[in-house]
């Protein structure tokens, strides 16, 4: 098994040109659509999709082009999660081996993506149609919203192959999602949510009907692509960071936030329109 990381995206990479190997790619305006490509077996990943789409998310730090992120999935699925053949027997064949150290190479690889999609500052939107289950599950959790449809399904099925439902950050963002008393109850069941009881809980927030989910999911991340991204990054890294926080800290950490918030021309270009009785035109700087 290759753990090899897929070519490194360099600093200023043309996202505009950018043609990954495992998934497609499409920049509309500001947006990026991720589309997880294998539907003949309802876009499972691989151990080279995991590291594709953890060293994109890693250079979309330092992009100016992507405002905004879509990640969804082609077929009329989201994602089944690791791939049976390509990464379940894999591991099982490492696991007779006893090789722990490949082992916790794989769950560490997959945690960075997670790290990767938190670490992003760009909004990232799942549009998540029919299967959503394991590692396409966890996607969705990590994502900041997330629309679904009534016909999707989500599982976060680890217990289902003997594993715990401690993957990928699960026990740690899933409860601040739904709650704990839920995630509970999914992790320790590994039972599926349909998109009406997803929404409830609060996993999804809203229900597109499937034809429809890609297009208002995209309109979406247009509208935050058209706000003041840097100040949306700095929120997204305040929703991140704080929940480790006393309240105390946190109010301070948002006052810093906001006065660095303050020196941005979107700040400037907010009230100029305001005493124009124009809308802003925001440029995330």
């Amino acid at each position: 098994m290759s753990h090899a990381a897929t070519r490194f995206i360099p600093r200023g990479v043309d996202f505009s040109a950018f043609a990954p190997k495992h998934f497609l790619w499409k920049l509309d305006g500001k947006v990026a659509t991720i589309t997880l490509n294998r539907p003949e077996r309802k876009n499972p990943l691989t151990f080279e999709s995991y590291a594709e789409l953890r060293d994109t998310f890693r250079a979309l730090v330092c992009s100016d082009q992507v405002k905004a992120i879509v990640v969804t999935g082609a077929g009329g699925n989201f994602c089944s999660g690791g791939d049976v053949h390509e990464i379940i027997g894999p591991l099982v064949e490492m696991q007779r081996k006893d090789d722990m150290p490949g082992l916790l190479q794989f769950t560490r690889m997959t945690g960075d993506l997670v790290k990767a999609m938190r670490a992003c500052p760009q909004t990232i939107i799942s549009a998540v149609d029919g299967i959503c289950a394991g590692a396409g599950s966890i996607i969705a959790m990590a994502s900041d919203l997330r629309y679904g449809t009534p016909q999707s399904k989500v599982a976060f099925l680890f217990v289902r192959v003997g594993l715990a439902g401690a993957d990928m950050g699960a026990c740690n963002i899933l409860p601040r999602i739904i709650g704990a008393g839920r995630a509970a109850e999914l992790l320790y069941t590994g039972r599926s949510m349909d998109g009406a009881e997803a929404e409830r809980w609060g996993f999804y927030n809203r229900l597109c009907e499937p034809g429809k989910l890609v297009e208002e999911t995209q309109a979406l991340a247009r509208s935050i692509a058209a706000g003041p991204t840097f100040a949306h990054g700095m929120t997204k890294r305040c929703l991140h960071q704080e929940w480790s926080m006393g309240i105390d800290e946190a109010i301070e950490a948002e006052a810093q936030a906001q006065a660095i918030c303050m020196q941005t021309r979107d700040f400037e270009r907010a009230y100029n329109a305001f005493v124009a009785k124009q809308k802003p035109v925001f440029e995330g700087n």
